[in-house]
This record gives structure tokens, sequence and C-alpha cells, in this order.
């Protein structure tokens, strides 16, 4: 779902930017009053796993495949605000370091992947959540309802912005038909991965699941304190770098949805170089001959860095209640 340079005129990427913008302004501003000391550790171990997880393509159909977007997963751990802000870490790292996803496409990147599913699957997921009944059971189905809406959401989403910005003329309908056919599939995908992610979590640290902390057994901890988020944070790189060192290798190597719908339309042709590659593109390395070792170090340098940045913003926001209140 990675938009390249090159798929929308510089009026919509423009104007997508300033409004990526004013999202993640608003979410830092929402953040900054809203943020828990305890979830700051799950801020930056959030961002490595999603990193990660993006890296697996998964198949959903002959010659297409699919990834996790993770915004509707970071929005029930961490809240739609600090879920906002994790999921646009990653993509703009991703943009940045990785040339995956193109520089002038950003602003789109950021509003279809970060703003629109972190939103989109926090709705979705307190309106089920409130007519459901507060079980375990009903938090996974929740989280995998969250996140295929969520898919759809950013699909449709791209589908508005290559109406209003597309570089090349496609019929609305068959635009609409392709995207969302094939990213409902991948829909399924974001809700099974999530669940997991969100069952693991309720199982060691349910208190520290944003989406569900008013519910009665989020109350009482499995376990103490310090320890079971030492836990969870330790098991959360481990499994990051797991994926990165023996998954993301094997991870299908055909088009994701957004590639295979712009090939079948046509407008695949209009995709440019990115502006500045770099040595870690396509989540390479530069000078390693094996692709295998190359992806492997890519990604761990992507996890890190995610971690890294992560963390830092959910530690910088986390001060600012403290220091209003001080004044």
């Amino acid at each position: 779902m990675h938009v390249p340079d090159g798929f929308f005129n510089a009026g919509a990427s423009i104007g997508a930017g300033v409004a990526a913008a004013g999202g993640i302004g608003a979410a830092l501003k929402q953040t900054g009053r809203q943020l828990a000391d305890k979830r700051i550790p799950l801020a930056g171990i959030t961002a490595a796993l999603i990193f990660a997880l993006q890296m697996l393509n998964f198949p959903v159909l002959p010659g297409v495949s699919g990834h996790l977007m993770g915004g509707a997963l970071a929005a029930i751990l961490l809240g739609p605000w600090l879920g906002i802000l994790v999921t646009t870490v990653v993509v703009v790292v991703q943009a940045v370091i990785f040339a995956d996803g193109g520089i002038s496409a950003l602003g789109i990147n950021v509003i279809n992947m970060a703003i629109i599913t972190a939103l989109v699957g926090w709705f979705v997921f307190r309106f089920l959540t409130r007519v459901l009944p507060k079980t375990t059971g009903s938090v996974l189905i929740s989280t995998m309802v969250a996140g295929f809406v969520s898919v759809l959401a950013s699909s449709w989403g791209f589908v508005l912005e290559y109406m209003i910005g597309g570089t090349f003329e496609v019929p609305l309908g068959t635009l609409i038909g392709g995207m969302t056919g094939v990213h409902a599939l991948i829909g399924i995908g974001e809700g099974l991965i999530s669940a997991a992610i969100i069952g693991a979590v309720v199982a060691i640290r349910r208190d520290l699941v944003y989406g569900i902390e008013d519910y009665e057994m989020a109350k009482t901890l499995t376990a103490p304190s310090k320890a079971s988020v030492g836990a969870l944070v330790a098991g959360g790189l481990a499994v990051a770098l797991a994926l990165v060192l023996f998954v993301a290798p094997i991870a299908n190597p055909n088009p994701d949805g957004l590639e295979s719908v712009a090939a079948d339309t046509g407008f695949e042709e209009t995709a440019t170089d990115h502006p500045i590659g770099g040595p870690l593109a396509d989540y390479q390395v530069s000078g390693v001959e094996s692709e295998r070792w190359g992806t492997v170090i890519a990604g761990v340098v992507g996890v890190a860095v995610a971690l890294g940045i992560g963390f830092v913003i959910a530690r910088v926001r986390s001060k600012q209640p403290q220091s209003t209140s001080a004044s």
C-alpha cells in the first residue's frame, strides 16, 4: 500500500502533506495530554514490531501479496493518537531510509497507512467492545473486525485521493472494484495478525491495552508490574528480530495489492524512481551480495530505528503534561 512517487500530481501531493502534518500535530497534542508512563516502552516496541511485520508479505491471490498496515493494532494498544504517531514513524522510516514509498507521496502514505487506519480501526473497535460482552473473546473479535475495516478504509482513501489528483485516468468503478477486492483479502490477514498480538498482550499485561482500560478485567494485573513490562518489551523485541532474521528473507515476493491494481489498470507506468534511494533501498544493503543477509541487516536496522524513534517520541510527549501543570 506504499504509494510511490509519480502516482499523484504536485497539488495533491502538497495538499496531502499539509493535511498529514495537521493530523500529526493534532496527534502530538492529544498524546501529550493522555499518555501514561506505563505505555512508553510499548510505543517503541509497537513501532519496531509493525516495521518488522510490514516486511512480511503474505499471499492473498495468485501473483498478489499483502502485508500488515498496523494502524488499527497500534490504536488499540496505545490509543488512537499515539497509534497515529507510532505508525507514522514506521511509514517515514520506510520512505526515507529504505525507499519504500515515495517522498512526494509521504503525505498520502501517512494519511492512508497511519491516520485513516488508526482512527477507523479505533472507532470500530470501541463500538464493538461497547456492544459485545466484555470478555477476552470479544476483544479479539473486535480487533479482527477493526483491522479488516481499517484496511478497506485505507484503500477507499486512496481511491478518493486518486480521483482528485491521480496522474492517470482510471474509471472510478474499476478502481474501486480492484482496490476493494484485493484489500478485503489483505484485511483478513490484518485482522488475524492484529488479534494474535492483542491476545498476547492481554495474556501478559492486559492493563496496557488502551482499548480495554475501562474493562474490569484490565484492572487486575496477571503478573508483577516491572517483571511483566520487562517481559513484554523483551518478548516483543525478540519476536520482531526473529521475524526479520527468519521470515522476512522468505516473504512472498509478489506485488502487493496496490501494485497489482496499478499494473492491471495501467497507472503503474506513472511511478517514478525514488529521489533519495540510499544504501538500504529496497531493504537491501549496498555492498552485501547475499540478498538474504541484505534483507536481514536492513531489517535489523529498521527495527532499531523504529524502536528508538517510537520510544523517544513517547518519552518526550509524556513530559508535556507534567511541565504544563507545573507552570
